[in-house]
């Protein structure tokens, strides 16, 4: 299993949402963060004075998936959360050893 973490605009997340729907990856966990890449924050100009801004707003995205629905995932993800210009994102994959599903006690990828 693979733990798929992707930092998107806020904006994308339901594109995202509906293209890992389209894979039949249901759960996920989205969450309101902050923070800075190569942009390095912007700056605002609020009531005539020009502020920086250095932390931007961002959502992040967690889904775990089995190991060979991993390359579709982060393509649809790719895709999804594009729009060409700075500040896009970043996706970080990293390897899950097990997960379990507390209702049941289903353990490995039978938790998904």
């Amino acid at each position: 299993m693979k733990k798929i973490e992707v930092i998107v605009r806020p904006f994308k997340v339901d594109e995202v949402k509906d293209k890992l729907n389209e894979l039949g990856i249901k759960g996920m966990t989205v969450t309101d963060v902050k923070g800075y890449g190569r942009q390095r924050g912007h700056t605002e100009i609020y009531r005539g004075a020009e502020y920086q801004v250095d932390f931007v707003p961002k959502a992040k995205i967690e889904v775990i998936v089995h190991d060979r629905m991993m390359d579709q995932a982060v393509a649809a993800t790719q895709e999804a959360a594009r729009t060409g210009k700075i500040g896009d994102g970043k996706i970080f994959i990293t390897p899950v050893e097990e997960a379990i599903r507390i209702r049941t006690g289903e353990t490995g990828e039978d938790a998904l």
